[in-house]
């Protein structure tokens, strides 16, 4: 639980931390006080357009650029605040157009485009709700999560309509709308974005909603093979631009690179929303994964806050501190991670190369938010989820017999990680699955899943998913742990972390790990990683079993899916795979 470091952070006395000491800022903290650093609008109403970009150029700030976008050619161009609410107000009023009343729901399957942030804020600002979906993704869970989500309007490009929606629309009823991004032929059956556009008036009006109306549909995969959508409301915002300012201590003279994908919840509330919210400038690359052009990116664009996802860290890590030290990287100011726990070994090792530790960060598609960070000012406990944000009662509790909860409170002892409910961005239901919804919600906690510990200071650690934890003569174990350790290793660049049946002990622990450049898999180092998980672990919870693999399947958001690799090992069916990267 403990990590081997306490990293103590040295602040910048030329942009001071946005909260200077975690227990008075948590004392005095409160979501209503939160509300009020937002305008809101007449009457009372509140709309996450609005607050993200609107109210910037009526404050005067219209000509700040709110999004550089950095194409896959090089080409780079900006928007401003200004020009911003001009495009998303064509797009609202193009929806109006169309017929597309407040509620209707909105998707867009597009790369990361401009197009793609003009249609979830033009959307929101129409008072429908926006829902996004991976580019990635192919005609069946396009299918699923549109046919659940009854969209009527799909934006997207004429290539991927073809390839992704063409063959599924007869089974897409509700699909009225189809408007395509870029020149070319139009497909049959669609509309072309951009003459919509033209045609649409630029002096649309902000739609009157209210906190409570629905704002986001996010799709999050379950171990089943159906995927569940997380409703959000407007007063989201209020969780997503004071979360920006506490848990990514944004200022408004930021420029911010957000690395995950709109197409699933970080890249939507903190690739869209919260950094508008506080009147950043946004870097977007519609380019994918490349160490050498990320670094570019983060030098000449002068980067100061980056949050990428634990992946892109260790691939990082894969290409060497040399190739890093290469750039001029000293406009970084503060760095974050969320996805999937980051191993203490890469927040180490980001504290040596760039002289600033990753701050990992907890939060789900449920809480809308971060929920637990490791913030600008404390310490950095490598391999923790930090402590709870101001304004979010976190706790580890256990189920009784009865199914009732009691508190855990012991310093180490593992349970779930629970959530008081009543923060701004927490879902409000799972889209027609009512009682799905309902069994989240236990003796006034919100149940996550996920088990974890917290130590003295108040920091969590996770352990692992509920239904991940591996039980070994009479041991509980948790990936997390073993995986950590693992990683350690100097060969050894990813682990994920299952438990297989065995006759003796319940389960035994099996490990797949990938390896850096310039090793090679033998029976020598599989022995010498054994030996050197035994001595990080001890022998009842080291792995027993080693596989060597190129890669791990993991959705495109970062998170390694161990549930498949127990269902491939075991010959069990393997739910929902629509999130995953490919995988053999």
């Amino acid at each position: 639980m403990t990590a081997r470091t306490v990293i103590h952070q040295k602040n910048d006395p030329k942009c001071p931390p946005n909260m200077d000491d975690y227990g008075a800022v948590r004392a005095r903290f409160t979501w209503e006080g939160a509300r009020r650093t937002l305008d809101g609008l007449a009457g009372g109403g509140l709309n996450i357009a609005y607050e993200a970009v609107d109210r910037h150029v009526r404050h005067g700030k219209g000509d700040k650029t709110a999004i550089r976008w950095l194409a896959k050619s090089g080409e780079v161009t900006d928007i401003s605040y200004a020009e911003l609410k001009t495009r998303t107000a064509r797009f609202a009023a193009a929806l109006e157009s169309l017929g597309v009343k407040k509620g209707d729901r909105v998707f867009a399957l597009l790369g990361r485009v401009p197009e793609l942030y003009i249609t979830a804020l033009g959307t929101l600002k129409r008072g429908a709700v926006f829902s996004p979906l991976f580019s990635a993704f192919g005609p069946e869970p396009v299918k699923a999560r549109m046919g659940i989500g009854e969209g009527q309007v799909l934006v997207t490009t004429a290539q991927y309509y073809r390839k992704k929606v063409a063959p599924i629309r007869a089974d897409l009823p509700k699909l009225t709308h189809v408007l395509i991004v870029g020149d070319g032929d139009l497909p049959e059956g669609t509309q072309s974005f951009d003459g919509l556009m033209k045609r649409a008036r630029d002096d649309f009006e902000t739609v009157t909603t209210q906190e409570e109306d629905p704002a986001l549909l996010h799709f999050t995969s379950g171990t089943t093979g159906k995927p569940k959508g997380a409703i959000h409301v407007h007063q989201a915002v209020v969780a997503h631009h004071a979360t920006a300012e506490l848990a990514l201590d944004l200022h408004e003279s930021d420029i911010l690179w957000c690395t995950a994908d709109p197409g699933w919840v970080t890249g939507t509330s903190y690739g869209i929303i919260a950094p508008l919210t506080i009147g950043v400038t946004m870097i977007i690359d519609e380019a994918e994964f490349d160490a050498e052009r990320w670094y570019k990116t983060l030098q000449d664009q002068k980067v100061t806050v980056w949050y990428s996802a634990p992946t892109a860290i260790r691939m990082l890590m894969k290409t060497g501190a040399d190739l890093a030290k290469g750039y001029d990287l000293m406009s970084l100011r503060f760095l974050a991670s969320v996805g999937e726990p980051l191993n203490a070994e890469a927040v180490l090792w980001s504290n040596d190369v760039f002289g600033k530790p990753f701050h990992d960060n907890w939060w789900q598609t449920e809480t809308g938010a971060i929920m637990i960070a490791n913030f600008a000012v404390g310490d950095v406990k490598p391999g923790s989820m930090g402590r709870p944000l101001p304004g979010v009662d976190a706790g580890i509790v256990d189920r009784e017999a009865d199914g009732s909860l009691k508190d855990v409170t012991e310093t180490g002892a593992v349970g779930e990680l629970a959530l008081r409910p009543g923060w701004p961005s927490m879902f409000r239901g799972y889209l027609h699955e009512e009682e799905r919804y309902k069994k989240c919600f236990v003796d006034g906690w919100y149940l996550t899943g996920d088990l974890a510990m917290r130590d003295a200071d108040g920091y969590f650690w996770f352990v692992g998913r509920a239904d991940d934890m591996i039980k070994s003569s009479g041991h509980l174990i948790g990936p997390f742990e073993v995986e950590s350790a693992l990683v350690e290793h100097p060969a050894v660049a990813e682990a994920a972390v299952i438990g297989i049946p065995d006759e003796r002990a319940g389960e035994v622990v099996k490990a797949y790990v990938t390896l850096h450049h310039g090793y090679e898999a033998s029976d020598e180092l599989e022995r010498d990683i054994m030996a050197h998980a035994r001595r990080a672990l001890g022998s009842a919870v080291a792995p027993r079993l080693i596989t060597f693999a190129a890669d791990l399947p993991k959705t495109r958001s970062g998170k390694i899916m161990r549930r498949l690799l127990k269902a491939r090992e075991l010959g069990l069916p393997e739910g929902d795979t629509s999130t995953l990267e490919t995988f053999s």
